[in-house]
Parts: C-alpha cells; sequence; structure tokens
C-alpha cells in the first residue's frame, strides 16, 4: 500500500515498471503492514518471558530461540522507524533509505554491515529508544558489476540524525573503501547532529569530515541530497567530488530561515535558501538537481558508468567501442558561424565529437557560459571542457573559471583525459568582476590546466583571444595536442580593438582590413609552432582519437612537494 502512494504530490516519483519491479521485492515490503510503537525494538526483543526464567534451557532451545529472535529483529531493522514513518516519508514524495539503496545497486547486490549497531546514549530517555541500524544502513553492492560502498540516511529513524555510533558506521564504510581502493556514495537526509549527545555527535561529524579529506583523489565520493542536509552536515557533501539534488525535497544550508530571519531580519524560505535551484544555478555547490528520488538514482548509475574506481589507471571502466574512431562529422562545418559575434551552442559541437553523442554534463545551469561534460571516446572517458558563446559570448569569469578548474581538477586526479574546446574572447570585464577577485579566480583555470599531467588535447573552433588563450589548455601550459580550424583565429585581441589601439583611429577600413588578413587566421600561431597543425572541423574526431590512443604511454610528473598552493 504505501509504495502505490509514491506518486502522490509532492513531487510526483514515476518509476519504470523495472525499478517498481525490484522495489516490491525488498524484504522490508513483505512486512510493511506491522505496526510499532514508540518503545524501543530492541527492548522488545531482549524482553525473557516469565516461563523462560522458570527452568534452566539446553543449549539448542536457547539457539533456536536466539535465531527465531534474531529474525524477528531482523524484520524489525528493515522497517526503520517503523509503518507510520515510512508512510510519511512516501507523503512527502520521498522513498525510504533501504529503498533508495535498493535502485542505486543492481538487484541482490547490496550487503550490509552493522544492521544492529544502535546507539548508546542513556540521556534524556534515550536508553528506552533504540533502533538496529540507528538511522543509517551502510555497506557494499555492485553498480553495473563494480564494486561500490554506500550509506544511506534514514529520516525515519531519529530524522536520520547523526550519533556517534552513526558515524561509526559512515566511517567504517570510509576507511574500507579508501583501503580497498572503491568509490564511496551518501545518501544524505538527515536533520543534523543528535542533539542528545551533544559533543559526541559533532565528534563524529568531524571524524567523516577527515575521511572526506584523506579519500580526496583517491577515490570518487558522490554525495546525494534527499532531503535536508543543515548546519556542520553541509561540510561533508562539500568536500565531496558531486553533489546531486532532489527538487523540492532537499535543501543544504548552514543556517536555517529561523536563524537568518533572527540575525539579519531577512525572511526566506528552505527552498530559496538552500533549495536544489539555488545550489545548482546560483551558489555552484550541487552539481545537478534531478525530479525525483528515481531519476536522481539513475543519474548516480549513470555517472558511476565513467569513473573510475580509484586514482589507479588499471580501474577504469573501458567500453568495447561502438562508434568508429575515424568516423567524420560534416556537421561540423556548418555548426560554428564564421562571423566571432554570432553565438552558438558549443555542446552541440562536442555531442558531434564523441561516442555516440552522448554526454554527462556536469553543472549544466551554473556558469552556462562554459561547458563541463563526461563523454567517450573510441570507449574510452575522457572530461571534455569547451567555452559557450551561446551565454555571455563565452568569456572567463569568476564563476566558470571556478567551474572549470574543479572539473579540470578532478579529471586529472582520476587519470581522465582532457578536450579542450575554446572559443573565447576573454575575461569578461566589468567593475564587480574586478572587485570580487576575478584575477584570484580565473588564476584557478589557468593553474588547474598547468599542473595537470593528463592527456590534454586541444581545438580552436573560431577564437582565442588574450590572456585567455593561454589559460585555456595552449600549448603553453604542457598541452600535447593543439589544433584550430580553418577560419579561428588566435590573437591579443579582435581586429577592431587591436585596429584603435595600434592606429589611435587613423584609416580604421584599411588598417583593419590589414590587421585581419594578417591575424584573423591561425598562420602565426602554426609557424610560430604554438599550434601543432590546421585541421578541417569535420576531421576532429579522428584526429583526437588517434592523438588519444598515442597518449596513453605519457608519463609527466611534476616536482616533488607536499602539496601545491592554488590561489584559492
Amino acid at each position: 500500500e504505501s509504495i502505490s502512494k509514491l506518486g502522490q504530490k509532492p513531487p510526483p516519483i514515476h518509476p519504470d515498471k523495472d525499478m517498481l519491479s525490484r522495489l516490491r521485492h525488498v524484504p522490508a515490503t513483505s512486512i510493511l503492514r506491522r505496526s510499532f510503537t514508540n518503545t524501543s525494538p530492541l527492548a522488545l526483543s531482549a524482553q525473557p518471558s516469565s516461563e523462560d526464567a522458570a527452568a534452566p534451557k539446553s543449549a539448542s532451545t536457547l539457539k533456536r530461540e536466539f535465531r527465531s529472535k534474531l529474525s524477528d529483529l531482523r524484520e524489525t531493522a528493515m522497517l526503520g522507524g517503523g509503518q507510520a514513518r515510512i508512510e510519511s516519508q512516501h507523503a512527502r514524495g520521498k522513498l525510504t533509505a533501504r529503498e533508495r539503496i535498493e535502485l542505486l545497486f543492481d538487484a541482490g547486490t547490496f550487503r550490509e554491515y552493522d544492521a544492529f549497531k544502535s546507539h548508546r546514549c542513556g540521556e534524556f530517555g534515550m536508553e528506552e529508544q533504540k533502533y538496529p541500524g540507528d538511522g543509517v544502513i551502510s555497506g557494499v553492492g555492485k553498480i553495473d558489476g563494480r564494486d561500490c560502498l554506500a550509506f544511506s540516511q534514514d529520516f525515519t529513524v531519529f530524522g536520520g540524525s547523526l550519533s556517534a555510533t552513526n558515524a561509526e558506521k559512515i566511517v567504517k564504510v570510509q576507511e574500507k573503501a579508501l583501503k580497498l581502493g572503491l568509490p564511496v556514495i551518501g545518501l544524505n537526509d538527515s536533520g543534523g547532529a543528535r542533539i542528545q549527545e551533544g559533543v559526541d555527535s559533532l565528534a563524529g561529524y568531524a571524524d567523516v569530515f577527515q575521511n572526506n579529506v584523506l579519500s580526496s583523489g583517491v577515490i570518487p565520493q558522490l554525495s546525494l541530497i534527499m532531503g535536508p542536509c543543515a548546519g556542520g552536515a553541509v561540510y561533508s557533501p562539500a568536500m565531496t567530488d558531486f553533489i546531486f539534488m532532489v527538487e523540492n525535497t532537499s535543501y543544504m544550508f548552514v543556517t536555517g530561515p529561523d536563524v537568518v530571519k533572527t540575525v539579519t531580519d531577512e525572511d526566506t524560505t528552505k527552498e530559496e535558501l538552500g533549495g536544489s535551484k539555488t545550489h545548482c544555478s546560483v551558489s555552484g555547490v550541487a552539481h545537478n538537481s534531478f525530479e525525483n528520488d528515481v531519476s536522481c538514482l539513475r543519474a548516480t548509475r549513470a555517472l558511476m558508468s565513467y569513473l573510475p574506481l580509484s586514482n589507479d589507471p588499471s580501474t577504469h571502466n573501458h567500453l568495447p567501442s561502438t562508434d568508429p574512431a575515424d568516423r567524420e562529422c560534416p556537421a561540423l562545418e556548418h555548426l560554428v558561424p564564421d562571423d566571432p559575434n554570432v553565438p552558438y551552442d558549443m555542446l552541440s559541437v562536442i555531442k558531434q565529437v564523441v561516442d555516440h553523442s552522448t554526454v554527462f554534463e556536469i553543472m549544466p545551469t551554473f556558469a552556462p557560459n562554459i561547458t563541463t561534460c563526461l563523454a567517450r571516446m573510441d570507449g574510452r572517458t575522457v572530461g571534455v571542457v569547451g567555452n559557450n558563446p551561446a551565454h555571455s559570448a563565452g568569456c572567463l569569469d569568476i564563476d566558470s573559471s571556478a567551474k572549470a578548474a574543479r572539473f579540470v581538477r578532478f579529471c586529472d586526479a582520476f587519470n581522465i583525459p582532457l578536450v579542450t574546446f575554446v572559443d573565447v574572447p576573454g575575461f569578461l570585464p566589468g567593475v564587480d568582476q574586478e572587485h570580487n577577485g576575478i584575477i584570484r579566480h580565473g588564476s584557478k583555470l589557468l593553474f588547474a590546466y598547468a599542473e595537470a599531467t593528463v592527456p590534454k588535447v586541444t581545438v580552436i573552433t573560431r577564437k582565442a583571444y588574450g590572456g585567455a588563450y593561454d589559460v585555456m589548455s595552449s600549448k603553453h601550459l604542457r598541452g600535447d595536442s593543439n589544433y584550430c580550424w580553418p577560419g579561428g583565429e588566435v590573437a591579443v585581441m579582435g581586429a577592431k580593438g587591436a585596429v584603435e589601439i595600434i592606429f589611435r583611429g587613423k584609416d580604421i577600413e584599411a588598417n583593419t582590413e590589414r590587421y585581419q588578413e594578417r591575424f584573423a587566421n591561425p598562420m602565426v600561431a602554426a609557424e610560430r609552432g604554438f599550434i601543432d597543425g590546421i585541421i578541417d572541423p569535420e576531421e576532429t574526431r579522428r584526429v583526437i582519437c588517434e592523438d588519444l590512443k598515442l597518449l596513453r604511454s605519457k608519463k609527466l610528473e611534476n616536482p616533488w612537494r607536499k602539496h601545491c598552493n592554488i590561489p584559492l
């Protein structure tokens, strides 16, 4: 009955037939009709009857009774906080922690750890309220046949709040993942720290944070925000590689609307302050949002297919190539206008080049003037970065620089080759940009490309002006293969601005024509060796695939250091 309510608003959940079928086989669903009071399930299982105390029991009897109690306890654990709370979760348009785990992993592959672990708090009557698992489900399973560890916070148990033992379960998964070289996925749905446990709960958060830092760049870490995530709890997802949110049911903020009102007298809502739209389009905290839990989990499985299990190059998920590496792309001859001021969508160019026109876009609604996505070339994962003239003329600004720098560093950390498409008029001018630190933020992208040791292939599709030319994976930043299309321009600035400065307004038309003949093409850069070749657009895929294959044996190391000091 509970599953049938998943379609109720708000918001609707539309699981496909395959997922709904899998959901019906979750063990918990066979016992959802059982009701529980607020009395501790663990306490119930431990109560001996007067008959039991009457006479000594044989060892076989004790074992048989233990097995019976164990079976009951397992059923209790499957229900989390009980049927009423499960129904309340569904009424909000949310799946339960176990249902999410069931849909995230391949059917029947999830194996749970510490299913019976419970809190040790004896304050404020908590000793009478114990639930097996203590509000978080943790374990290991398979996604498309590849091992992965995960934890899923259970909002039906104490609002998913973090206790000392709850944190211990998460830390165990993190440490095991780091030891085995496997990804970790955290499904967040929690009211925050368990207040009854005081500093023990805060210590638990710090232990989780420490493991986030130690795992960074070693194993992929994903955070799915599928409910509330507030206060100190937000910093664990913030330090992971990718954050996904669910529309209308998830939110993240350090201080909630009530505190904001008290301190600053500003009126706001949870959605306005920290909802999915805010973090995916304004703050840049999250990488994408989805309509409901099901679509979020499906997108997570799709993302995992592009990622290696760790920073060990042997763990990459190479697929058989079913799109010819030498396929020509005639559409590219017509997608990019000759006029450098006419906009076009760089994503359409990228899709023509990659396998089967399929990409997994990262942060699509934040700083859309630069496109970042994962794709495949000849069956192998690549990270693709491209200036997008359809938004802000493709200029680099504070947000786009930070967005692309983070993506480039992720790819470099996990040995994912970088393919860069360049059409950039320069850095965005303006008082706000300067005052908010375009120099510092812009240098992040420069630093990221210069530091990267993975194969780097760059194609200038139309123009590369000024310092932005240097920043966008130029030959000067150890670019391995740099190309330009015949209509491309590599110059300090556009012809009009250059002529006005050089000739101080004299004979503008004649001098502009002279300047364009000399510099409005890639020949000067080719003569200097700053680009390796001028290629026709239709052969772009073939050339990139050939270079990426050649660069598989690339060996490049940076000088030894404790760590770099990127301009944060």
